[in-house]
């Protein structure tokens, strides 16, 4: 099979221009759902009466519809209330509302690990439970949810195929401009697997980094 290389040379500055700004989406839906899946974990945790449902009730909602459905309820539906916001805003709401329940279940299962002597312990010492969940139960649940939240960040920015369906000049949607202007579908699905590719590979190895050199500080190796 031979490639088109001036072709694909030639469109080089598009592609990075697209996957900077794909990154850029991915980055702030991660932070977004990062933030809200510790918040409804807590959430989870505790108890809290009259949130705790409403929690439950978002992650079973954001799990099981897709993002393209998302996306198009946020973008078009919104509309019908006067609420409008860009297709930038809508992309890093999109992927936040998705990211937060799979990274809340992932804090869960990080919390619920931390044995409940040192839970007891942290309150005989008159710790309150902010303090306690701030100091014992979040760094010791940190090493147990890295390899969860690692996954669910891949998967984000994996996920961020999808906002090309609101018009935003992503590595997708520019992908599927070039085939449609110029037929040149290997090259550009070419271009498309190579972006992607450098920008998971990196974030994989160092989430992979990351995770034994927390495994090694808790374990004493």
């Amino acid at each position: 099979m031979n490639l088109n290389w001036e072709f694909i040379i030639s469109n080089i500055p598009l592609y990075q221009k697209a996957a900077w700004l794909t990154l850029k989406l991915a980055a702030g839906g991660i932070v977004v759902s990062l933030i809200l899946g510790l918040l409804c974990s807590a959430i989870l945790y505790y108890r809290v009466r009259g949130i705790e449902k409403l929690v439950r009730v978002y992650i079973e909602v954001s799990r099981n519809t897709p993002l393209l459905i998302q996306l198009f309820f946020l973008y078009y539906g919104f509309t019908k209330f006067g609420l409008t916001m860009s297709e930038n805003t809508c992309a890093i709401l999109g992927i936040s509302f998705l990211g937060g329940s799979y990274m809340a279940e992932a804090f869960r299962g990080g919390i619920e690990s931390v044995s409940k002597i040192q839970i007891e312990s942290g309150l005989s010492i008159g710790l309150t439970k902010i303090q306690l969940f701030r100091y014992i139960i979040l760094p010791q649940a940190f090493s147990v949810t890295i390899p969860a939240v690692g996954a669910n960040c891949i998967f984000l920015l994996k996920e961020t195929s999808i906002v090309g369906a609101i018009a935003i000049p992503d590595l997708m949607n520019l992908t599927q401009d070039l085939i449609g202007m110029y037929y040149q579908t290997v090259e550009s699905l070419f271009m498309l697997v190579t972006a992607y590719l450098m920008m998971i590979l990196p974030l994989s190895l160092c989430l992979n980094w990351l995770e034994r050199k927390v495994r090694y500080a808790e374990f004493g190796n």
